[in-house]
């Protein structure tokens, strides 16, 4: 696992310089603390932080073949590459390490762009064709591993984090105002948008190609499975022997390693697929909160108990939101998700004990593990109401509803499924990831942004998926609508950043391609059995999980900000969105801003999603914007 950077200037008389590289570096040095390595040629050059897992000690980037004429430094892990590194021997292929990055390196020389077929695993990587004078940029098929590119008139770069480009001189910093609006509506930035106009992230499943100045970006790999014809306890078997194969390969490391355990289904099903597996003790790590609604440590204790792990918990507090500005500096990108907080703090604590994790993540989008999904199920026969009878009489009634201080109940789901249920419904599940209206975001900017923003669809890239997938049953295409857009710029984004953080490296094998794939050939009606999610998974699992785990209600990795937000945060929210903060900047209107923070204070509607989002922009803007 590393950080990778690199530049290249149009003009042949401009030389990159080994100690602007270095700065670049220094940027990212949380994701490699263990190594550093650059190369300089002329014009070009390439950079790395390295975070020793496999071949300790011969495992220095950047990698060169025999000649020197090609050259790679890349961040990940490819789990087959011992597999790849005997079929390129048998090609007459030398190596000089034991390092999944030089199978890559390998491959590349043997098969061209085509060795992406080849490679399973998470990656982002850049090759330089010295012979063809080409650099090959590529990102791994899910987008595990981050990947930013920059092109203006003077120079194109790279890197793992947007920090690392930022440290070339004139780079141009301007924000992207769409970026903006996007934010907002579902809290994060979708690729290929970023924060900044000129800085783009490269799609999951994509190369790009920078050469004689001009790039070119193309799709190497998608989901385009067609529904087999199976049983359900086929699929079921299937399902077993593939994620158990994907764990089995993501075992593979020579720094010690454990798993993340939440006590649900996913979580729990990756920590018995390894006690299956491993000949010692799986090493599980949890976290918990005193508000017990919140709080899901006595699942975790149940799956510990039964698997025997070595097993370490912790209990967050209010106190850890003075984290934000150490969490804004490596989130690179606002990202509104609140789990960040307990995301970084497992990290921290599992740190102290492994080197490498195994995550849950991903089952949720592939097996349909969220109530958006149920929520989308029973609102189909609403869609027959008017829409104007859906905003003009039911939202406003259920508005005099004040919210409750718990996570889940009664009046917070119908209110947040009426605020839904009001948005277009081509938008599917989605109505319920989204924070912001067409009405709040007319009110939300100062006028001269609002009418720059107000033309653009917020819901056209999300649309684009659901075109995209229109040959899948409508289950299917929900979950390939997150699989593209939520997973990739929500979830995957916060484990990576938050983990990456504390130089933890996140293994996740859910995401293994062969897993999505044989999701995405099963009909959605196995996924959603009436109102049961993860219906397929949860078969297959039930020889190895607890029956309180496997039928436990969904409560998902949250923290009470809502309350915080009134209590033990107030100065910061207050501080962070105060008029004349807003002013000062001149995107927000300070007036609706108030209003939003006076009805939460007084506890007449939650807004902590919207509040916590404009405070995350604020803090990011003016850590690296300004």
């Amino acid at each position: 696992m590393c950080g990778i950077c690199g530049l290249s200037f149009h003009s042949s008389e401009q030389f990159v310089h080994e100690s602007l590289l270095r700065q670049m570096c220094s940027t990212i040095v949380h994701r490699g603390p263990d190594d550093e390595g650059v190369y300089a040629c002329r014009n070009f050059g390439l950079g790395m932080r390295r975070l020793s897992i496999i071949d300790l000690s011969g495992g220095h980037q950047p990698q060169f073949n025999e000649d020197r004429t090609v050259s790679i430094v890349f961040n990940g892990e490819i789990y087959n590459y011992q597999m790849l590194r005997q079929e390129l021997i048998k090609r007459g292929h030398k190596f000089q390490t034991d390092s999944d990055t030089e199978s890559i390196l390998h491959a590349y020389e043997e098969y061209g762009i085509d060795c992406l077929q080849h490679l399973n695993g998470m990656f982002g990587f850049a090759i330089y064709d010295q012979n063809e004078e080409k650099l090959f940029l590529a990102r791994d098929r899910v987008g595990i591993k981050p990947l930013y590119y920059y092109l203006d008139d003077r120079v194109f770069a790279f890197g793992s984090e947007l920090k690392a480009i930022l440290q070339i001189p004139n780079i141009d910093k301007t924000v992207d105002l769409e970026a903006v609006n996007l934010f907002l509506t579902y809290e994060y930035i979708p690729s290929p948008f970023s924060i900044f106009k000129k800085i783009r992230k490269l799609p999951p499943g994509h190369f790009l190609i920078y050469q004689d100045n001009n790039i070119q970006v193309r799709k190497y790999w998608d989901i385009d499975c067609e529904p087999t014809s199976q049983s359900q306890k086929d699929y079921e078997e299937e399902l077993r022997v593939t994620l158990r194969d994907a764990v089995k390969l993501r075992l593979i490391s020579d720094v010690p390693l454990g798993a993340f355990l939440s006590g649900g289904i996913d979580s729990s099903t990756i920590v018995g697929l390894m006690a299956g597996i491993m000949d010692r003790p799986v090493k599980t790590f949890s976290i918990g909160f005193e508000d017990q609604s919140y709080n899901e440590l006595n699942y975790a204790r149940a799956v510990a108990k039964k698997y025997e792990t070595e097993h370490t918990e912790f209990i967050i507090q209010p106190d850890a939101v003075d984290l934000v500005d150490k969490l804004v500096y490596h989130l690179d990108e606002p990202l509104g998700d609140f789990s960040i907080f307990p995301t970084y703090l497992v990290s921290k604590m599992a740190r102290e004990y492994v080197t490498v994790i195994l995550s849950g993540d991903g089952g949720d989008e592939l097996f349909a593990g969220y109530e958006t999904y149920v929520a989308n199920k029973i609102a189909r026969p609403l869609s027959l109401v008017p829409q104007f009878i859906r905003k003009g009489v039911l939202k406003p009634l259920v508005d005099l509803l004040p919210p409750q201080e718990q996570k889940k109940g009664v009046i917070n789901k119908a209110k947040r499924f009426v605020e839904g249920a009001t948005y277009p419904d081509d938008l599917q599940h989605v109505r319920w990831m989204i924070f912001l209206s067409a009405l709040d975001r007319h009110q939300m900017f100062v006028p001269d942004v609002a009418h720059m923003v107000n033309g653009q669809s917020s819901y056209e890239f999300i649309r684009h998926y659901f075109r995209q997938s229109a040959g899948m049953d409508r289950l299917n295409q929900q979950n390939f609508v997150d699989f593209k857009t939520y997973l990739v710029d929500n979830i995957l984004v916060k484990v990576d950043r938050m983990s990456m953080a504390t130089s933890l490296e996140a293994r996740v094998p859910f995401l293994d391609h062969r897993v999505a794939e044989l999701s995405f050939r099963m009909p959605g009606e196995l996924k959603l059995r009436g109102k049961e999610t993860k219906y397929i998974l949860k078969r297959a699992m039930r020889d190895i999980l607890p029956e309180e785990i496997l039928y436990r209600d969904k409560q998902g990795f949250s923290i009470p900000i809502k309350n915080w937000l009134r209590k033990e945060l107030r100065p910061m929210l207050t501080d962070v969105l105060s008029p004349e903060h807003l002013k000062s900047q001149g995107i927000f209107s300070p007036t609706f801003v108030s209003q939003l923070v006076n009805e939460h204070l007084q506890g007449k509607e939650n807004h902590s999603h919207r509040l916590w989002a404009l405070m995350m922009f604020e803090m990011w803007f003016d850590k690296f914007a300004n």
